[in-house]
């Protein structure tokens, strides 16, 4: 899908977002993955701010998204919530940030509406810290053939009208960008996945084989 275009379907999007009430459930997870965002944190595709009730007290949030009408809301509920936080509008994909910037960095069902997700991944492993931790909570194809078979169907036509892709392999992404998952769970027949990861860590060589 064509970029400007794609902005537009997530600007028209911003007011329903805003005003949007999850599921007990949803916030759950939410509550699980931002509550243990710590430092300097990067949230990808923050939209409407839907994780800013979540964050503890003392981080400092860079917001990015490419909407601006998505940052304006996103910007009200950081005021609502006491969120120390700076705002991007910037296409995520096209966005740069020094190597080992933040000590978090924080994705919630953003990575359906990349062109290049690996890329986008790439990016992350590089401007997380060494020590830093990735926390994500991501869509896509369920395990179920039923479902997944529908989920294939459907894709074309809910990728036009909400600008998402709804058959993406998130875990398999994931392992193909060399992020190490320290802990997953994953819910709705495997269509939704809580993902714990950090940059792979670089093992020491063998005081042996140095010497």
């Amino acid at each position: 899908m064509e970029k400007q275009k794609q902005i537009h379907i997530f600007d028209k999007q911003a007011a329903r977002y805003d005003r949007r009430k999850e599921g007990t459930e949803q916030n759950r997870w939410r509550q699980l993955l931002v509550s243990q965002a710590k430092g300097e944190v990067l949230e990808l595709a923050v939209g409407a701010g839907a994780n800013f009730p979540f964050y503890p007290p003392g981080v400092k949030v860079t917001a990015a998204d490419f909407s601006g009408a998505m940052l304006e809301k996103a910007r009200r509920s950081a005021q609502r919530h006491g969120i120390q936080a700076s705002f991007v509008t910037a296409d995520i994909e096209e966005l740069n940030f020094p190597d080992h910037a933040f000590d978090t960095i924080v994705s919630t069902l953003s990575f359906c509406s990349y062109d290049h997700p690996l890329q986008v991944l790439n990016k992350v492993k590089r401007w997380c810290k060494p020590n830093g931790q990735i926390l994500l909570m991501e869509h896509g194809i369920s395990s179920n053939p039923a479902v997944s078979a529908l989920q294939k169907a459907l894709n074309p036509l809910l990728h036009r009208v909400y600008g998402c892709h709804y058959t993406r392999d998130m875990l398999e992404l994931i392992r193909e960008s060399g992020l190490e998952m320290v802990k997953v769970e994953s819910y709705w027949l495997n269509m939704v996945h809580l993902i714990w990861a950090r940059p792979r860590q670089v093992q020491p060589p063998d005081q042996e084989a140095s010497s």
